[in-house]
């Protein structure tokens, strides 16, 4: 039996909606060239970036033998295509539609059709040069593309029941199976982008194939005992140009300067970190690993208490889209690339199958209401692949080391990463409200929904109602149809100043234990919870190790981190200041940005002197100004304007 999870959410069901009704089909539009738009460039300048077009569809009909051409565009292009499906098939199991399925089975067809005869599937290699396959992995991105269509194809049989997409993933694993392992003869080595580990424990999960599970394992264990082997690999390749030049990174580009269970900080590439920590604690979760579940926490607390921005963002560098060091967070070079923030929430939902600890359920809520949701302006149809904590336009378009951040969302981007990714994520929202044991349900998001889920003897059903996150509280009807007692825990956030806790309305006292407080429902029995939270408007200061922010603020309420922008407060945005004894005001304005909840505060400006001068002996004097805060999230849907998270004090 599996689960059904319906989401009610006013504010969710209006992206799930905008994401299968807008985002769908005009990322299909994207992928097969018939948009009729703009591709910029992630860097302004950057002449190797590819942006003329997607070509994405086109490569597979040429690796088909369906039309004639070259390969054009990253060596993972053929992700886009993967990523989209599993998008549509997180959609059509919330809403059968005919035609978008049947985009979905022409492309499941075509996929097929440029599979190579033993299994592999890679558009640049079956065009470029079958023959060095597997032999430049530090840029190949070939396992990487593999593993996304692994997840896809399993997303779209568990989703549809479709038999054909699960044996092209199948045979695609198998291929891999027979070329790499810790086996003579085999390839001892990883690809440079984790993320088939991640699909092959998707494909165990679904068949119960002990070798797709062993193979997940080799990968991730084998990575860092030969930090030279990308190096090794460059020079002797002789194929066509696939990432040129990346080999030269450092190891910890690639997390392959130690083996993975002697890693104590996030290194390098900031998604590679997060995809290679969704698979090691989905390891640790099937196998009950538990000096693997250290490896995890080791990494979970690096990332979480020293290197992520309030955000949920982390990646603290453009060079290398990568963490740096203990702290370094700066507000507007940074990089917050939207995939980190969803594989942030990949690794969150993972750990919680390990242990209930509320603090990953915390963690998933930041990253997925700011800066995942940020990645998406508000008509589904325009993306960031940066999330900055502030922006100056002029900034942007001058200084060379901020032309990465963009002051409005573009419609595609040369590396096209973020749009798909987030396409997926949003449709499989209904994955992470819940975590799922054989006697025990997990409530991690406050999201009104109406789930069946099924547990060791039977099924447990839950009913949320609850408009957040702009209401202060959540109705949660549960019934137990199992033949066992079930624990329900309900996550008690740490945002909240004071919480009241209702069992068929009689008032109990909270007991939380590890952030979440348990009922116990016998079998048959319903109970009603009602979890009712105030919201209080939080000033967040920052650890004095983090320079960029001494002396700032930043300000929240719930999970929701607010900004400021132009629009509303005029510009020159960095002569703002908010004392500390002001006081706050909130209201939720119904006609701006599809609704959000406003806080405003009474607060200074810094004036110009009369002779602008550059610099003085005179103290700027301050005036009056009313300080407007949105949600950080719907940030740059008013045009290009400036936007600052963090607030002089």
């Amino acid at each position: 039996m599996s689960h059904t999870i319906n989401i009610t959410s006013e504010f969710w069901s209006r992206y799930r909606n905008l994401v299968r009704t807008e985002m769908i089909p005009f990322q299909w539009n994207v992928l097969n060239d018939t948009a009729g738009i703009k591709i910029e460039k992630e860097r302004l300048n950057d002449e190797g970036i590819p942006s003329e077009k997607s070509h994405a569809i086109e490569n597979f009909k040429v690796a088909a033998g369906r039309t004639k051409g070259t390969h054009y565009g990253w060596t993972f292009q053929d992700s886009d295509v993967y990523k989209w499906l599993e998008a549509v098939a997180y959609s059509l199991r919330e809403k059968r539609d005919p035609e978008l399925e049947k985009k979905a089975l022409e492309t499941i067809d075509l996929i097929a059709d440029a599979q190579e005869k033993d299994g592999y599937l890679d558009t640049f290699y079956s065009i470029l040069g079958i023959e060095y396959r597997y032999q430049s992995l530090a840029g190949s991105h070939e396992l990487y593309c593999m593993g996304h269509f692994i997840e896809a194809a399993v997303a779209y049989y568990e989703a549809t029941g479709n038999e054909k997409v699960l044996k092209v993933a199948k045979k695609a694993a198998d291929n891999i199976d027979a070329n790499f392992g810790a086996e003579e003869g085999k390839i001892h080595g990883y690809d440079g982008h984790e993320e088939i580990e991640i699909g092959l424990l998707r494909l165990y999960h679904v068949t119960n194939e002990e070798r797709y599970l062993n193979l997940a394992k080799y990968f991730l264990m084998e990575r860092g005992k030969h930090p030279e082997f990308f190096k090794e690999q460059a020079k002797v390749y002789k194929g066509p140009n696939a990432l040129g030049g990346i080999e030269k990174a450092a190891a910890s580009y690639f997390q392959n300067h130690k083996p993975i269970l002697e890693q104590d900080t996030a290194e390098g590439h900031a998604v590679r970190v997060v995809y290679m920590c969704t698979a090691l604690a989905d390891l640790a979760a099937t196998t009950g690993d538990k000096e693997i579940y250290e490896a995890c926490k080791t990494l979970w607390n690096n990332i979480t208490t020293k290197r992520m921005f309030i955000t949920g963002g982390i990646g603290s560098t453009v060079h290398g889209e990568a963490f740096t060091l203990d702290y370094d967070l700066p507000n507007d070079t940074m990089y917050c690339e939207t995939c980190a923030a969803i594989g942030l929430i990949f690794f969150a939902r993972q750990m919680l199958r390990i242990e209930a600890k509320s603090e990953y359920a915390e963690i998933m809520e930041r990253a997925l209401y700011n800066c995942a949701l940020a990645g998406m302006a508000l008509d589904g149809k325009h993306f960031f692949y940066v999330n900055p904590l502030e922006v100056k336009p002029s900034k942007s378009l001058k200084d060379p080391g901020k032309s990465h951040v963009k002051p409005v969302r573009p419609s595609w981007l040369g590396c096209a990463c973020c749009p798909p990714n987030l396409a997926r994520m949003i449709t499989s929202l209904d994955d992470y409200v819940y975590t799922i044991s054989e006697y025990t349900v997990l409530i991690n998001q406050y999201i009104a929904s109406k789930a069946s889920l099924a547990v060791k003897d039977g099924s447990v059903s839950i009913q949320q109602t609850t408009d957040f996150p702009w209401d202060d509280n959540d109705t949660m009807a549960v019934t137990n149809n199992s033949t066992s007692p079930i624990r329900v825990g309900i996550r008690i956030p740490m945002w909240a100043d004071k919480v009241t806790l209702k069992l068929n309305g009689a008032e109990t006292m909270v007991k939380p234990e590890l952030g979440y407080h348990y009922v116990e429902i016998e079998p048959g029995k319903s109970v009603e919870m009602q979890l009712m939270f105030s919201i209080p408007i939080l000033r967040n200061y920052c650890n004095p190790m983090v320079s960029e922010d001494i002396g700032k603020v930043a300000i929240s309420r719930g999970p929701l981190v607010y900004c400021l922008e132009e629009v509303d407060n005029g510009d020159n945005l960095c002569g703002l200041s908010l004392p500390d004894d002001t006081t706050f005001s909130y209201s939720f304005n119904p006609d701006i940005l599809n609704g959000v909840g406003v806080i405003t505060a009474c607060g200074k400006k810094l004036q110009l002197n009369e002779a602008n001068l550059l610099y003085t002996n005179k103290k700027p004097e301050k005036k009056d100004a009313k300080l407007t805060f949105i949600p950080y999230y719907a940030w740059a849907n008013r045009g290009e304007n400036e936007m600052e998270v963090w607030v002089r004090e």
